[in-house]
């Protein structure tokens, strides 16, 4: 096919064509234990992760010195104030973290890197972020989901000696996946790369590319069509953003992060040499979905760093504020915020750490629990975010800038929360992380059964199915009858002077419960159990808070056996599994009582006009145009506002 073909339009996508191309793209088979996956059957295995993982003393050593550096970068040469003032992070400040190798944290020292796991780049991207959110972005975008990750696990030899030097030391990087009509359903991805004599030929436009103002290599996915010689399918490649027929067309400005570089990035007839392709013809969302499995896990690390500021400025300024003859910190109201906010906080640690090493071990499949602190993080941390400007009262809401002209201290409250707010979106949003995570945690039960409710099987196929499940359940539904969670002696060694055990012996039973709503829900639903977006999201959302309070314990049981704060750690972990508990029995009663169904009926009627006349008595402040910008292939028409940083 010649390259002056006209790319095709935007690929026409059924539901199940949808579902078949994200289905292909995930990991098909469990080589490896999964305590997140065993937790969704019901199988409490404390043995995966207690006693909980840790580094080696070598990466321990290095990663300190490291975090010593960067600590003292971030304090004498990042001015945050300056830069969400400036909507830019400095040049200077960008070649700074170069030099410190700050950008090749994670890649091996034989390119140039400093060779950390992701424990420690996790603590580093925490400090960094401390400083400045956009700073963590800018590291976080390279190396978690840039060129770095994906070349580390499916690039070749040869790639990595061009690419992984430059990485480390030089040159910044961005992913691109996301379309002007195309977000979390990658089957309809329009940009194209038309195989073209020894080259491919890309043409399309990217939304939303983190880094990609800056960047000087490109990770982008593209379809490439099926012909003589070509499997096709959606493909990774590394791009040069200085090749002809690149434009980055504008740098995005949002609501918070107003450091960060992403933008708007056009592709007409840029060719790239096949060895510039990563991976095999239609593995690019396999990539993707591979490289976001630990790549996630950079977002619960900014999430710990503003749990730890909440805290800090909750503690400091409810001192500080009197009302009614004593500090605001004493009156219940806002007691109880405190409490929430220095809880979740050690959660939100505990769980990133043991995520991070048991990424770093390998022993263990980590997909849902990267998933699951993802999803956990984001949401927690946008509460206490919350939480802390309602403490703030109307000093959180006003601006930093505006509190230190009349005088008081710039507390960057109001800006946290705007911060924090895209990480309920980007690398997933909570809706599709549900969804997401629900496949993973449903995967055995459709390993068995799920030719019985899949309507294109033939009774053959349905016959097979069912004596495999029969098999299945008669071995698995006795064992979640009884377990350790009903002897009061189980997990005795979490029981100090303060008693842990209770809490895992509640996380064993619940799972169990978890597990038998689960199965029950299938047999009840069958194939409609898809559309049922809010159960499952609910029984994801149970697994997530048993996955925090069994890291919360096993932290709290590391940091007493290392005699280091073990134990505060106790009365924490102690707290935040009591206030865990509450919500573990409110989202039980949801899965049954709820909404849902006269939601869906609301739902069409909003969208057939039948309370149109609600809106009425407003004006629409947002104008004329498109609700979706066209991103029809051809050359721009626009400025090339591309800033590389040499």
């Amino acid at each position: 096919m010649s390259a002056s073909t006209t790319p095709s339009s935007r690929p026409a996508v059924t539901e199940r064509e949808a579902r078949e191309v994200a289905e292909a793209a995930r990991e098909q088979h469990w080589r490896k234990p999964s305590f997140a996956k065993e937790l969704f059957l019901g199988r409490f295995r404390l043995d995966l992760i207690h006693p909980h993982p840790l580094p080696d003393d070598e990466a321990a050593q290095r990663g300190e010195e490291f975090l010593a550096k960067l600590r003292d970068f971030v304090e004498t040469k990042v001015d945050g104030a300056l830069i969400e003032r400036e909507a830019r992070i400095p040049d200077d400040v960008i070649d700074g973290l170069k030099e410190l190798g700050a950008f090749g944290m994670k890649i091996d020292t034989k390119y140039g890197g400093l060779g950390l796991g992701q424990v420690y780049y996790n603590k580093a991207l925490t400090l960094a972020g401390s400083a400045s959110p956009a700073i963590g972005v800018l590291l976080s975008a390279h190396q978690s989901i840039g060129v770095p990750q994906p070349l580390k696990l499916f690039g070749t030899q040869e790639q990595r000696e061009r690419f992984l030097p430059r990485c480390a030391r030089t040159d910044i990087s961005a992913f691109l996946l996301t379309e002007p009509d195309v977000g979390s359903d990658p089957a309809r991805l329009a940009t194209t790369a038309i195989p073209d004599g020894d080259d491919y030929v890309l043409d399309g436009v990217k939304l939303w590319t983190t880094n990609g103002v800056v960047a000087d290599l490109l990770v982008v996915m593209a379809r490439v069509p099926k012909s003589e010689g070509h499997r096709g399918g959606i493909t990774a490649f590394v791009v040069e953003t200085n090749a002809p027929g690149v434009t980055v067309e504008n740098r995005n400005a949002f609501m918070g992060l107003r450091g960060i570089e992403n933008g708007v990035t056009r592709f007409h007839q840029v060719r790239v040499p096949p060895a510039n392709r990563v991976g095999e013809e239609g593995q690019g969302l396999k990539i993707a979905l591979t490289t976001l499995n630990t790549g996630r896990l950079s977002l619960p690390a900014s999430c710990v760093a503003a749990g730890k500021w909440c805290l800090k400025i909750a503690r400091e300024w409810t001192a500080a504020r009197e009302q009614w003859g004593k500090p605001v910190a004493h009156h219940e109201a806002v007691g109880s915020k405190i409490s929430f906010i220095a809880a979740t906080t050690f959660a939100l640690e505990a769980v990133t750490d043991l995520a991070s090493q048991m990424a770093d071990e390998d022993r263990n499949d980590i997909r849902i629990e990267g998933a699951l602190a993802k999803l956990y993080a984001s949401e927690m941390a946008w509460t206490m975010a919350d939480e802390l400007v309602q403490i703030r009262g109307g000093r959180g809401f006003e601006t930093a800038e505006s509190l230190r002209a009349r005088g008081e201290r710039g507390v960057p409250a109001e800006q946290l929360l705007r911060d924090l707010r895209i990480n309920r979106i980007f690398e997933g949003s909570t809706e599709i992380m549900h969804l997401l995570i629900a496949r993973e945690a449903v995967d055995a039960h459709l390993s068995v059964a799920g030719d019985l409710i899949d309507p294109e099987k033939s009774l053959g196929d349905k016959a097979r199915a069912g004596a495999n499940a029969g098999v299945f359940y008669a071995k698995w539904l006795p064992k979640l009858v009884a377990g350790p969670g009903q002897l009061p002696a189980s997990y005795g060694e979490f029981k100090h002077e303060v008693d842990l055990s209770g809490h895992l012996r509640y996380v064993e039973r619940t799972a169990r419960k978890l597990a038998r709503s689960t199965f029950y829900a299938m047999s009840r639903w069958q194939g409609r159990m898809e559309s049922k977006q809010g159960f499952l999201g609910r029984i994801v959302d149970i697994g997530a808070e048993l996955f925090a309070m069994s890291a919360s314990c096993v932290r709290a049981e590391l940091l007493r056996s290392q005699g280091d704060h073990g134990r505060e750690a106790y009365q924490l972990a102690d707290v935040f599994c009591r206030q865990s508990r509450i919500r573990v029995e409110e989202l039980f009663t949801r899965l049954w009582t709820n909404t849902d169904d006269l939601d869906r009926k609301v739902v069409k009627g909003v969208l057939s006009g039948t309370y149109e006349w609600l809106e009425q008595g407003i004006v629409d402040p947002s104008g004329d145009g498109p609700w979706i910008a066209d991103a029809t292939p051809g050359p721009s028409q626009r400025e090339n506002v591309h800033r590389p940083i040499r």
